[in-house]
């Protein structure tokens, strides 16, 4: 269940954990390559009635078509160009997609059906454990935990992020992304770190922090992980705050062991988990 896909505002709470508390009221996210198979629960809410935005799709009697959705598109419409077909061009005489890859949707959360029942709760939900996510196709493995909450600030502050068609400029450029949130600090970086850790020391029950990386590619280019796979590292994370799952010490954190995570894809995506895959995401 889910009480915010974005920004959240984090205190210390009287029962001695961090509370965390939502103060979006919807979502509003990159449509490309939302489909039935990758994103169920967003692509429903996107193709069912209700009130919604789109921006930068193609239009055509009334329905959206965007890049990855997973169905074919018609070969005209309105799109972000004006009236659209099949084989349009720009002055530069380069190909005009029926959709922006940097298409948009904005949604209500209550529209999701994954949404916590503690939404507006003004207590929040108590806070057992941060992920600081990168996106790099060649380095951290899909999930590890720090080995205590400094060095957590050391894995968020070192994280480096690929860019995407979500930013301005080339796309795979990989640049320093300190705690995924560079864009939102509002004070010198430095301070902001300091602050991180008098925060953390302050607390009774301080949260594990973990660093994900879902963008892990092999040597032919293509992706480690399916979409839906980051379901397991979530689900194994939170099970290490709740002391289900040992890990595997290292210099870089704990990694998971084989066998938790064979059994997680089978339960959780009924999937077989090789021994081959797991060597190549966490080697």
């Amino acid at each position: 269940l889910i009480v915010g896909d974005d920004i959240a505002y984090l205190r210390m709470w009287e029962d001695g954990y961090t509370h965390a508390v939502n103060i979006e009221k919807g979502i509003f996210g990159i449509i490309k390559d939302v489909n039935p198979k990758n994103d169920p629960v967003i692509y429903e809410a996107l193709i069912t009635p209700r009130e919604l935005i789109y921006s930068n799709v193609l239009i055509k009697n009334g329905k959206p078509y965007w890049l990855g959705m997973g169905k074919d598109h018609p070969k005209e419409g309105f799109n972000y160009s004006g009236n659209w077909f099949e084989g349009k061009t720009d002055e530069n005489g380069n190909n005009i997609l029926h959709a922006h890859p940097n298409a948009r949707y904005t949604i209500n959360l209550t529209d999701l059906s994954n949404c916590d029942p503690k939404l507006e709760d003004p207590n929040g939900v108590p806070i057992h454990g941060i992920l600081y996510g990168g996106r790099d196709s060649d380095t951290m493995p899909p999930v590890v935990e720090s080995l205590s909450w400094e060095y957590g600030i050391f894995m968020g502050a070192t994280i480096e992020s690929e860019t995407t068609s979500a930013t301005l400029g080339a796309v795979g450029v990989r640049k320093a992304s300190p705690m995924a949130n560079l864009d939102f600090l509002v004070v010198p970086l430095g301070k902001y770190l300091k602050n991180h850790r008098k925060f953390g020391n302050r607390l009774k029950y301080c949260p594990k922090v973990f660093s994900t990386n879902y963008f892990l590619k092999g040597k032919d280019g293509k992706y480690l992980n399916g979409m839906l796979d980051k379901k397991i590292w979530v689900i194994w994370a939170e099970g290490r705050t709740q002391g289900d799952f040992d890990a595997i010490e290292t210099p870089i954190g704990y990694l998971p062991k084989y066998d938790d995570l064979k059994a997680l894809f089978k339960l959780e995506l009924d999937k077989d988990y090789s021994q081959e895959d797991y060597t190549e995401q966490f080697k």
